[in-house]
């Protein structure tokens, strides 16, 4: 069974309407006077990573796709658009009919990128290019900044499982795309059953307090999961006294208890004093996770402790701080009329104020040294020099308005897996400092 058959709930049927107004009386113009079908050039890149990251993590490709296949302006959004008076009537006509036509191309989704790298390029009329702005944007910035947090939260784990639970502190439908963003990250598995059943990703859980404090004693709370769930589930022992509940635990449960979580107090200290009880009651190999307001600082505070598994949420699911690659849309090329062979022109932002762009339809490759470490990102445009042209990092994804690069998301996580590991060593370091590599111009 897919599960994207079945027209799930955390679907949107349209995603016509996930864009903001300027796009479309924008459209409205460029048909009155004649440039919508000029041949156009969008690229995605983010002016500098958030404060003290070493690298992003392209997140949402996948979901970009999805939303591109599924931008069409039904019946019901046309009446909505003509209600408003958003845009005219030759407009609601041009976009009853609207189907992507064009090409994208991008870094494929896990990769990881940095300043000023292309991670996304659109090409096609000026009309149906501008049109798919905001939507891209809204996916890109989300799971984009997800992924670097659970990348980042992966590493300082150090091999230890991730489970993300942040579902309660987002809304409802980002919390799946968060938990999607997150396992491409590198996190394990998640507590949001809709996230499971839209993308295959593994789900986890047992109990809350809830459960311990409905019952009469937190023995008979035990007794009640163990019968339910069996041994090897896992027990939450911080609702009263750590150490009775652990005692507890093991009597009810028996020496091959799975685990116990943690969810407040000095985590480092209790997760040392659980693990020598539990070593002394025989349970050897009853593993510890804890929860409790985890970042990757947090997590990897805990790296001597006895700790075998994280549960992540709150932090997750706001980029840890950062809940945005501050990631933009911009045309980079344009031809100067509707003739298809017309020659494309670079064309770019001159303000001042940091936010300037560079013209062109670009290229990138990553430059390895003689031990395949990453060095340099190269962006240019025009020919790629012949040294670089192995390493070159866009791959097409839609061509002719047809998806071409679907994969599952575990190519995904096993990508981002690859690059990380192919990034110097101080990539990973939690300490601010700047990208890990610098971005060249060629």
């Amino acid at each position: 069974m897919n599960p994207a058959d079945l027209g799930l709930p955390v679907d949107v049927p349209s995603t016509a309407l996930f864009t903001d107004h300027y796009e479309l009386t924008m459209l409205q113009a460029a048909l009155a006077n004649g440039t919508a079908d000029r041949r156009s050039v969008f690229e995605v890149f983010t002016r500098r990573l958030p404060e003290g990251r070493r690298y992003g993590v392209l997140a949402g490709t996948g979901r970009v796709l999805d939303a591109v296949e599924n931008f069409r302006f039904d019946a019901a959004v046309l009446e909505f658009l003509r209600e408003r008076a958003v845009v005219d009537m030759r407009t609601l006509d041009w976009l009853a009919s609207y189907r992507f036509s064009g090409d994208i191309w991008g870094y494929p989704e896990g990769e990881v990128y940095f300043p000023g790298s292309p991670v996304l390029r659109v090409e096609g009329s000026f009309a149906e290019c501008v049109l798919l702005e905001t939507v891209i944007l809204s996916i890109l910035n989300h799971d984009s900044a997800i992924a670097a947090a659970a990348s980042r939260m992966s590493s300082a784990a150090g091999g230890r499982p991730l489970i993300e639970m942040g579902a309660r502190r987002t809304h409802e439908l980002a919390a799946v795309a968060a938990a999607r963003a997150a396992y491409v990250g590198g996190f394990a598995s998640t507590s949001d059953l809709a996230a499971g059943f839209r993308y295959g990703i593994p789900t986890v859980g047992t109990s809350a307090h809830a459960f311990t404090l409905v019952h009469d004693s937190e023995r008979a709370a035990f007794e009640a999961q163990v019968a339910s769930l069996g041994g090897s589930t896992t027990l939450l022992v911080d609702t009263y006294d750590v150490a009775e509940a652990v005692r507890t635990a093991v009597e009810v449960a028996g020496t091959g208890l799975g685990a116990v979580r943690i969810d407040s107090g000095d985590l480092l200290l209790v997760a040392h004093r659980v693990r020598q009880q539990l070593d002394e009651l025989g349970a050897t190999g009853t593993r510890i996770v804890v929860t409790s307001d985890l970042d990757e600082y947090a997590i990897a505070s805990l790296a001597a402790a006895p700790v075998d598994a994280y549960g992540v949420g709150t932090q997750l699911v706001t980029g840890s701080g950062h809940p945005t690659c501050s990631m933009v849309y911009k045309l980079v090329a344009r031809a100067t009329s509707a003739d298809p062979k017309a020659a494309l022109h670079p064309v770019a932002k001159k303000s001042s104020g940091g936010k300037t762009s560079v013209g062109g339809r670009k290229w990138a490759a990553r430059r390895r040294d003689a031990d395949g470490v990453a060095e340099a990102e190269v962006v240019g445009t025009g020919a790629v020099p012949s040294g670089l042209a192995g390493e070159q990092l866009l791959v097409q994804l839609v061509k002719g308005g047809e998806v071409v690069a679907r994969e599952p998301l575990e190519a995904a996580r096993d990508r981002h897996r690859a690059a990380l590991a192919a990034l110097p060593l101080s990539a990973t370091q939690l300490s601010r400092g700047e990208a890990v590599i610098p971005t060249e111009y060629a």
